[in-house]
């Protein structure tokens, strides 16, 4: 239900900027809300799992989803419906950050793999339907209908978690970790969630505070105000006893790449997922459903590799396999660079699908291999940080793209806003998207490096 809401809000930001009248700046907040507070909680329910339960948490998880979806749907601005977004992603990153720990409870060692690879099925899933369902709706009902599909679907399954999911992922022995029993972190816990809040307001707004600043360029102020947050945060951090960042697990290479390389797939994965539907309504001008069907090329090809590396990984780790498909998605930003404005659609379709099968070599590999070498006590927090990892990079790439894009075409057209677009302007539109794509593949071969620099996978407790 998360990533189907997720891809199906990425197709409609277009037509949510029309029905709203609002900024490219703003309207993109319907998205970045629902990315900044996963990531920002994602780490905090972690800690809190260990006292509720993995499956109990879970299920709460899928009742706050449902009822921030009920709410989005009947938003009469965009204001209040970025609000209600706020109250959707509360449910979705608890679902988030106890899939993984709850794998990790109910399969052996040896088949941790194939069973995130399985779960890839159930993310492509959601991925896939959920662009098609958008276009649809678009088209032929309307854009609430969107948020009111998966409302009675959430009911249903939180009624059969509290049967199923209770028992799973409690505490062992009915014990509580340290740190949840000594006290949460509340100290760290601003600082963590006021820093990344600043870094994404900083770049989401990047092109209007440099408009606006006298010098032309970024005040200073909110530059040295985020760089000493962030050293607050881990100065606090690396001194205090129990954090609530893990510095620990930070100390062991393959864990450290695997968040790293995490981080920068998604971001890479969202310039692409932010950016296309505009450059297919607005320029190609496909209607919504045909926007929504060449966007299913990404996660159609997840759906049916993801299992395959999965199986990959258990055979041979995840240092190949990994690399592997962030060299794909490398590739793939290469092939968009080169998009032009009469672009066949076979060659969306292949470079959308080659982004697809790289991201599905990457992620279940990357994920057992982190999760297979920490103790069953640490899995929660574990869950919790590649989460954060994974919707740090969709957040960062939605803002990162958005502003780099934005500011490209502002200063080609002389100042104009994306909303603004006419035909006339579509040479300063494809030239703004390929120097984005650009950026998108020096990441992507940053995150190949990093992937590779795993070393040799380890094996933790059961």
């Amino acid at each position: 239900m998360s990533t189907m809401d997720s891809s199906m809000v990425n197709v409609a930001l277009p037509t949510l900027m029309q029905v709203f009248t609002s900024s490219l700046a703003l309207t993109e907040w319907v998205v970045l809300i629902y990315l900044l507070t996963i990531t920002v909680s994602l780490l905090f329910w972690g800690y809190f799992s260990n006292g509720i339960g993995q499956g109990t948490l879970y299920g709460r998880g899928v009742l706050v989803f449902s009822l921030g979806s009920l709410l989005c749907s009947v938003a009469p601005t965009i204001g209040l419906l970025i609000f209600f977004r706020f109250v959707q992603a509360i449910g979705a990153s608890m679902m988030m950050a106890m899939g993984p720990a709850l794998i990790k409870s109910s399969f052996p060692k040896d088949r941790l793999g194939r069973g995130l690879g399985l779960v890839g099925i159930a993310t492509s899933l959601g991925l896939m339907t959920g662009p098609a369902v958008s276009g649809l709706l678009l088209r032929w009902s309307h854009w609430r209908m969107m948020f009111l599909v998966t409302v009675p679907v959430g009911v249903l399954l939180y009624v059969l978690s509290r049967r199923l999911l209770a028992s799973i992922g409690q505490p062992a022995g009915g014990g509580v970790r340290r740190s949840v029993k000594n006290g949460f972190d509340g100290v760290g816990g601003v600082l963590y969630v006021a820093s990344i809040t600043l870094t994404v307001l900083l770049l989401s707004h990047a092109t209007v505070v440099s408009s606006q600043s006298t010098a032309g360029g970024w005040p200073f102020y909110p530059v040295i105000l985020l760089l000493l947050l962030w050293g607050a945060f881990v100065g606090y951090e690396v001194r205090k006893d129990e954090p609530l960042f893990p510095v620990e697990l930070f100390g062991r290479r393959f864990f450290t790449m695997a968040v790293v390389s995490a981080m920068l797939s998604f971001i890479v994965l969202f310039f692409v997922l932010l950016l296309m539907p505009f450059y297919l309504s607005s320029v190609r001008r496909f209607p919504p459903d045909q926007v929504g069907y060449f966007m299913m090329a990404v996660p159609l090809c997840v759906f049916f590799i993801a299992p395959l590396a999965g199986r990959l990984h258990d055979h041979i780790g995840a240092r190949i396999v990994a690399s592997f498909g962030l060299a794909n998605c490398f590739f793939s930003l290469l092939l968009l660079t080169a998009l032009s404005a009469h672009s066949s659609g076979f060659y969306i379709v292949c470079s959308l699908a080659l982004l697809g099968f790289g991201q599905a070599m990457f992620l279940a590999p990357n994920s057992a291999a982190a999760l297979a070498g920490v103790s069953h006590e640490d899995s929660g927090i574990t869950s919790s940080l590649l989460a954060t990892s994974r919707n740090m990079g969709m957040l960062l790439g939605t803002a990162l793209a958005g502003f780099l894009f934005a500011y490209t075409y502002a200063r080609l057209s002389g100042g104009m806003d994306i909303r603004d677009f006419t035909p006339q302007q579509t040479p300063h539109f494809m030239q703004a998207l390929q120097q984005t794509f650009r950026t998108g593949a020096m990441l992507a071969l940053v995150a190949v490096t990093a992937s590779w620099l795993r070393g040799k996978e380890k094996k933790g407790l059961s």
